[in-house]
Formats: C-alpha cells, sequence, structure tokens
C-alpha cells in the first residue's frame, strides 16, 4: 500500500460510496476553503490493484515560517481496522514531513454518546476508549474535551431523526415552539427559495458573529452541484403583520369597551372584574404600541423584511444547516422557528433520513453561556451527539518544535 495525491475526480469517487463522510470531507469543501486563505490536498491510501482505502482532505494553513494541516471530521477510514490505520498513518507523517509540515490537526467523526432531548444517555460507543487508545499509540496527542467551539468542528452537534411523516415530526416540536411557528405564519412571513444574489441576507445577518465573508458563502454556491446547495429565506409580509395587529388590537379594544359596561352597571362587589379590566386596559396599549410599529414598518419596507435565512447542503442521506441567520430586532416575531419547521417537513418528504442542525455546546456543563443555542435546536426534538474531539499529530518535530517557541515568545510580548 502506498500513499497517493488524488485528483479531484479521484477523490470525489471515493466519498460517493464511503457513508461516513460529512460535508467537510468533500472535494467541494476543498474547493470552497481554497478562497479562504487554505491550500488543500487530496491522499489516499492505494493497494496494488489502485483501489482506495482510505483518504482525506488535508487543509493546509501557511502561517509565517511554517505549515499546519488540518482534517475538519478527520480521514475517511475504517478507525476500527488497526492495521490500515497504522499505515495511513505512517504514510502521512512521511509525506508531510517531507513537505515542511509541522502538524496536522484532525476532528474524526467518532461518537462517544448521544442524548435525548432531556439529555440521558441513549447510546454509548463501547468501543470509544479502544479508538482513542488506537490514535494515541500512533502517536496522537487528544487536546481534551471542549465545552464550547474551541475544536475544528463543534465536539456537539443536534440532528433531527427525519424518519418520520412530517406530521408526526411537527407533534414532537416542543409545545412553545409550535405556538411561535402558527404565530410567525399567522403574522405573514412565508419561505422562500432563494438564489446566489439572495446570499447576502444570510451574510449581513451573519457577519457580526462568524468569520466566514460573502464570498465565503457564494463559492458553496458555485462549487457544490446546484442539486446539493439551497438556500431559504423567511420574510415578513408588512401589509399582513399590520392587518394582523390592526385585527388584535380591536378585538382587545371591543373587550376592554365590554368590561367598561360591566363596570358601569356593577359599582359594588366588582374587584373581579376591576383586575380584569386593568389588564384589558394593558393588553390594549400594548397593541397600540405594536400598531404604531407596524404601521411604520409598512412605510418603510412596503416590500416586506427578510427576517432569518439558512443555507442548506445534501450529502447522501443527510441534509446539513451549514449556516443561519436572523434579524435580532426582531427575534420576537419567530421567523427562524418557521424557517426551521419549513425545511423538516420539507425534506422529510423528499425522504432524507436525517437534518443535522450543526453545533451545540455541551450540554451538561453547568451554567453554559450557550444554553439558549441548545435548547433552540433540541426543542425541534433533535438528538445531541457528542463526538471524540480534535487530535494533533506531530509531523515534523524540528518544526513544530519552533513554532511552538514562537507562540511562546508572542505570548510574552503580548503581556
Amino acid at each position: 500500500m502506498v500513499l497517493k495525491e488524488l485528483t479531484t475526480q479521484e477523490f470525489k469517487n471515493f466519498t460517493s460510496i464511503f457513508k461516513q463522510n460529512s460535508i467537510y470531507q468533500t472535494a467541494e469543501y476543498g474547493l470552497v476553503m481554497n478562497h479562504q486563505n487554505f491550500d488543500s490536498v487530496f491522499l489516499g491510501l492505494v493497494d496494488s490493484n489502485n483501489d482506495i482505502l482510505a483518504a482525506a482532505l488535508f487543509l493546509i494553513e501557511q502561517n509565517e515560517k511554517y505549515k499546519y494541516a488540518y482534517v475538519p471530521k478527520g480521514f475517511l477510514i475504517d478507525y476500527h481496522n488497526q492495521n490500515l490505520l497504522s499505515i495511513y498513518v505512517k504514510e502521512i507523517k512521511n509525506y508531510f514531513k517531507k513537505h515542511g509540515i509541522a502538524a496536522v490537526r484532525i476532528n474524526p467523526p467518532i461518537l462517544k454518546a448521544t442524548y435525548d432531548l432531556k439529555y440521558n444517555v441513549v447510546t454509548k460507543n463501547e468501543e470509544f476508549n479502544q479508538i482513542l487508545n488506537n490514535l494515541t499509540k500512533l502517536g496522537f496527542e487528544h487536546l481534551g474535551y471542549s465545552h464550547f467551539f474551541e475544536d475544528l468542528k463543534p465536539r456537539f452537534e443536534a440532528v433531527i431523526d427525519l424518519n418520520y411523516p412530517y406530521y408526526y415530526l411537527f407533534q414532537n416540536i416542543k409545545k412553545q415552539f409550535k405556538t411561535k411557528i402558527r404565530s410567525a405564519s399567522n403574522n405573514g412571513i412565508t419561505i422562500y427559495k432563494g438564489n446566489e444574489e439572495d446570499l447576502k441576507y444570510l451574510y449581513i445577518q451573519t457577519k457580526q458573529k462568524y468569520p466566514r465573508n460573502l464570498e465565503y458563502f457564494k463559492d458553496c454556491f458555485k462549487y457544490w452541484n446546484s442539486n446539493n446547495v439551497e438556500f431559504y429565506y423567511a420574510k415578513l409580509d408588512t401589509n399582513i403583520f399590520l392587518s394582523k395587529i390592526q385585527k388584535i388590537y380591536q378585538d382587545k379594544e371591543i373587550i376592554r369597551n365590554n368590561l367598561n359596561v360591566e363596570l358601569s352597571k356593577n359599582r359594588e362587589n366588582n374587584a373581579k372584574l376591576i383586575t380584569k379590566k386593568m389588564e384589558a386596559d394593558k393588553e390594549v396599549n400594548k397593541y397600540h404600541n405594536l400598531l404604531i410599529k407596524a404601521t411604520k414598518l409598512l412605510t418603510e419596507n412596503p416590500t416586506g423584511i427578510v427576517l432569518a435565512s439558512a443555507l442548506i447542503l445534501k450529502e447522501h442521506d443527510t441534509v446539513y444547516l451549514l449556516m443561519d441567520g436572523y434579524e435580532v430586532k426582531y427575534k420576537q416575531l419567530n421567523a427562524k422557528h418557521l424557517l426551521i419547521w419549513k425545511l423538516m417537513e420539507q425534506y422529510s418528504k423528499q425522504e432524507f433520513k436525517k437534518f443535522n442542525l450543526g453545533g451545540i455546546t455541551d450540554i451538561l456543563y453547568p451554567n453554559n453561556p450557550y444554553k439558549g443555542l441548545n435548547d433552540f435546536k433540541t426543542n425541534f426534538h433533535a438528538l445531541v451527539l457528542e463526538y471524540i474531539g480534535d487530535f494533533e499529530l506531530v509531523t515534523n518535530n524540528k518544526i513544530y518544535f519552533m513554532h511552538q517557541k514562537s507562540k511562546e515568545i508572542k505570548h510574552i510580548l503580548k503581556r
């Protein structure tokens, strides 16, 4: 068996039959990252018949005088096959040593456990420790069990099982979320399928939180097949929204006026009526203020407002939420809730098996500052997948040692 630099087509052919690969181990992702200051190379282990036994996309970062390689979502290999893994790692080390690459960091998709909505363990990988030991014996250093977003890709993911009729999926959504979904639809929010030009909405909604630029999203559209990439956005019809608020406001006024009439007829023992009247006054004031806001929204945005967006990638039987965003100041309109549900409904009908909502944080971490993010994704009845985390393998001791020393010097200078 020998290590070979694969062509893009050779790598595509291999990933098409390797069932456990993700969107981050595809030729398309490599092309996208080439425009994000990374070089890329596909390295495959081939036998005497030139059949590929293992492969991976390596993203190589040029940083000053050293190179460092990353393998998001790890090698495409059978991690249980210690002999195959050992040969592949040995060949990689030799290859990177010759090419002056200091080390490689991998993020293998090895499950540690899965959890239900109440964070109870559903399944546990009984071979987890064995795989961990196999990797460490080959020279990999496990970088620990991160709690947040320290790894190449999040160590925790929220994944929805789509193997049910769409109406059953809706029943399983948390009650509070179902109410928000209905409210968003009733308020005039509609989901649309967008095109490359519409990606600007996603960039505007995510640029404060995520490092990717608009070109990153456009490159996803460019390099992935049109059958594998889709963009959707949720848009508020400001005319419908105003009409909805007007109707509610009028109904609240009727209730308050009726209570006024009752109070005028019952001047004694009317504590309950007074309480109801006070609550009715609050409701009228609340919707009066909303009416003012809705009128202003229509005046300033007669064609509507895009409130939330989502970039979707499809690989094998899984749908990935690559990136999503929303307008924070309109969060209470629940556009993102409706958007996620409509995507669940659509992909369930198209017979996809899983909907990967992307990364979350350690669900068992006390006082988790990302609890809101975790709850949002799991409330759609998503299972939580916990992975093994990141590993680092030194491939050129001399360069790596110099790299580590330079980091120490920089740290001292920054203090």
